[in-house]
């Protein structure tokens, strides 16, 4: 582990929280991936606004701690401005996949050099127990105290109907899988969607339902470079749940395909006289 990204903001996830998981498993690795091809300095992450973006205070790293949905445009400017940046972003289900769905849908479509990890808990946690779009048919909460009418969303449908480029389902009870599926997400060049399964104990715990049916996909059983079966082995089904790399491609980045402006060089230049004048 990589103890140079501890912080000193106390951790105020509740205990037992899938997200602590999802927190080791990105410190390590990031700590493999600093050994070898990457520098502290060249990364940036950014998070939405939920449980799950408090990660922004406990890793020290350069970012932007922005709102509700809006990671992908802020991981966007970042590689618009100097596409060398490796960009990494949390977001929550209710996040991105409400408040954030076209951000996301475009970045995606893009194919934005970037990774974003969901945090997938099935509830609006920070809000005390709301239904979000992937919640179950049938969910009660603060909000659908009768029970969820819709049906929920699957986000991996969602980014494989959007052409991202790189599509893997992780669960916090398997951390290890998580670790080495993130370190592959960031090396792939282009849009790199994790949705991590990420139980929350306070209003949605899914420890036990998760534990009875997580399998993971190898590469003797799964090509990822099947569109077809990608969607068919992304689909939820009661009994088994698959994670693992669902589908990848290579083709062009977004930054790779602008034929307007071009990324601004690494000239130092003095932002004093634009800031006074927006302010």
């Amino acid at each position: 582990m990589s103890f140079d990204l501890e912080t000193d903001a106390t951790n105020t996830w509740c205990p037992g929280c899938g997200n602590f998981s999802v927190l080791r498993g990105i410190k390590e690795g990031l700590g493999d991936l600093f050994n070898k091809d990457y520098m502290k300095k060249d990364i940036v992450i950014s998070a939405g606004i939920g449980c799950h973006a408090k990660i922004f205070d406990y890793l020290d790293l350069n970012g932007f701690y922005g709102l509700h949905g809006r990671v992908p445009p802020v991981l966007m400017g970042v590689k618009i401005a100097n596409p060398d940046l490796t960009v990494i972003g949390f977001a929550g289900d209710g996040d991105i996949l409400n408040e954030g769905v076209s951000h996301l849908i475009h970045a995606a479509k893009r194919n934005l050099d970037a990774t974003i990890i969901i945090h997938n808990n099935r509830v609006y946690a920070l809000t005390t127990g709301q239904f979000s779009p992937t919640s179950p048919k049938g969910f009660k909460g603060k909000s659908t105290p009768e029970g969820s009418p819709e049906e929920p969303l699957n986000p991996l449908h969602l980014l494989i109907g959007s052409n991202a480029s790189f599509i893997a389902r992780c669960y916090s009870g398997e951390r290890k899988h998580f670790k080495e599926t993130f370190k592959k997400a960031v090396r792939h060049k282009g849009f790199s969607v994790i949705e991590m399964l990420q139980p929350c104990v306070a209003f949605y715990n899914t420890w036990d339902y998760y534990n009875d049916r997580v399998v993971k996909l190898t590469e003797s059983d799964h090509d990822p470079t099947n569109k077809q079966l990608a969607w068919k082995e992304a689909t939820y089904q009661e009994d088994r749940i698959p994670i693992g790399i669902f589908y990848k491609e290579q083709r062009k980045t977004f930054t790779e395909n602008l034929t307007g402006p071009k990324p601004t060089d690494k000239k130092q230049r003095d932002i004093k006289k634009l800031l006074k004048k927006l302010s």
